[in-house]
């Protein structure tokens, strides 16, 4: 991912927030604001990621178009070259540009398996990828080239569609997900806000390991130390639920990111605010 202008904004919107946070260490809010600073300084690159994950999704609905539509062209007796070049100028979404820079490329002489391996770079995505492989070697070969690029388009097709059903039916596991995690920051709080202050008064014989040792011997609890210790556990969670989450349902860590922001968002948020006014 490359870094842009809308990166750098973000990074120094939120280090101005963060450094002004640093005038008020002392106030209840500090925290909070910190962290906020911290929240915009990373939205941004959250976005990008998010974005680029549903421009490549629809790479390959796109390409799944054309396939077919060169599939129909190749069948009516056009050469592969020239129904690459007839399909310039269609409406592919995101792949357009890529299509007339093929295109092109042909138009220029250059081999359609060297420009095949260009278009597949520049597309960058997987089940793309492997796709133009098959044509490019196909067209190397030899042979029947309308029924090969109905085959790859049957298997771009068929991935495409094993793919929306798997998300179909994993889209429970990821609402169950959010509400585990959702039911886990709860009992923290709850235990944060509720369970553990009624223990404080308990302490161990000689100011050992008992819940009112926890900020020193025989002391009471250091509150400060006890919430960002919640806090960081909420964190943590939300991270590697996200991740997990990702995983579940678009098959790769990287589509986990969007999850885990939100889940340590929601954590940082609720946390945050629960401390400051309770």
């Amino acid at each position: 991912m490359d870094i842009k202008k809308i990166h750098w904004i973000g990074i120094g919107a939120g280090l101005i927030v963060v450094i002004a946070s640093l005038f008020f260490m002392e106030e209840k809010w500090f925290f909070l604001v910190f962290g906020i600073g911290v929240v915009i300084g990373v939205i941004p690159f959250v976005f990008t990621l998010v974005n680029e994950s549903k421009i490549a999704s629809e790479k390959e609905e796109m390409f799944l178009e054309f396939a077919r539509n060169l599939v129909e062209s190749v069948k009516t007796g056009t050469p592969i070259s020239k129904s690459i070049i007839n399909l310039k100028g269609k409406p592919y979404g995101s792949l357009s540009s890529h299509i007339n820079k093929l295109a092109n490329q042909i138009s220029l002489g250059i081999p359609l398996s060297t420009a095949l391996q260009i278009f597949s770079r520049d597309v960058d995505n997987p089940t793309v990828s492997r796709a133009l492989t098959l044509i490019g070697q196909a067209e190397k070969a030899g042979g029947e080239i309308g029924e090969i690029l109905e085959a790859v388009a049957g298997a771009v097709s068929m991935t495409d569609k094993l793919k929306k059903e798997r998300k179909a039916t994993i889209s429970t596991l990821v609402v169950q997900g959010y509400i585990i995690f959702f039911i886990f920051m709860i009992i923290v709080l709850v235990m944060q806000f509720k369970i553990l202050p009624m223990l404080s008064g308990i302490a161990a014989p000689g100011g050992g390991i008992g819940v009112a040792g926890i900020g020193g011997e025989g002391g009471g609890v250091d509150s400060a130390a006890l919430s960002n210790s919640f806090l960081y556990l909420l964190l943590i969670q939300g991270f590697f639920s996200g991740l997990a989450i990702g995983e579940l349902a678009d098959g790769n860590l990287k589509a986990g990111v969007k999850h885990s922001f939100a889940l340590m968002l929601s954590a940082f948020l609720v946390s945050a605010t629960a401390n400051l006014f309770l």
